[in-house]
């Protein structure tokens, strides 16, 4: 009878505290880096010794995926004045949550690796100037912002 009486005791504190256990782990949203962490393939394409400055006009802002697998991104299409080159920024879920608002038209000076990316010159942004405004994207050996206490 005592051992009954433990065992009903155990399984109604377990109903009780399971469940709000359960509901405490990450948001529902949360699906990890989505390919844009430290150990990726994309990551890896960042070269520190590559970095360089560029400054244009925005002809466009894209959401892409830049790698099979990977959540999507934001990407500029930036007009320099010798040319016009895509810049990767990060993944769309930490781009869109950052206080600097880029669009067609913004007079931007995004500082980069310099890449190639599907055969085509490309610079994965480490952070890009509007105006007073700084979007800050990696860290000078490049590791992304959004990697935050991963590092």
């Amino acid at each position: 009878m005592k051992t009954a009486k433990i065992i009903s005791v155990a399984v109604a504190l377990s109903v009780l505290f399971v469940p709000p256990v359960a509901l405490a782990g990450p948001w529902k949203g949360w699906r990890g880096s989505g390919g844009w962490g430290m150990g990726s393939s994309y990551q890896r394409m960042y070269n520190p010794a590559t970095v360089e400055t560029v400054a244009g006009v925005v002809e466009s802002v894209d959401k892409i995926t830049p790698m099979k697998g990977m959540y999507s991104g934001i990407h500029l299409v930036l007009k320099a004045d010798k040319e016009t080159i895509a810049v990767h920024l990060g993944p769309e879920w930490y781009i869109e949550r950052q206080d600097v608002k880029l669009e067609k038209g913004d007079k931007v000076e995004v500082k980069g690796s310099r890449t190639a990316f599907e055969g085509k010159p490309a610079i994965i942004a480490a952070e890009c100037r509007k105006g007073d405004s700084v979007l800050v994207l990696r860290d000078r050996s490049g590791v992304p912002a959004w990697a935050g206490w991963r590092r």
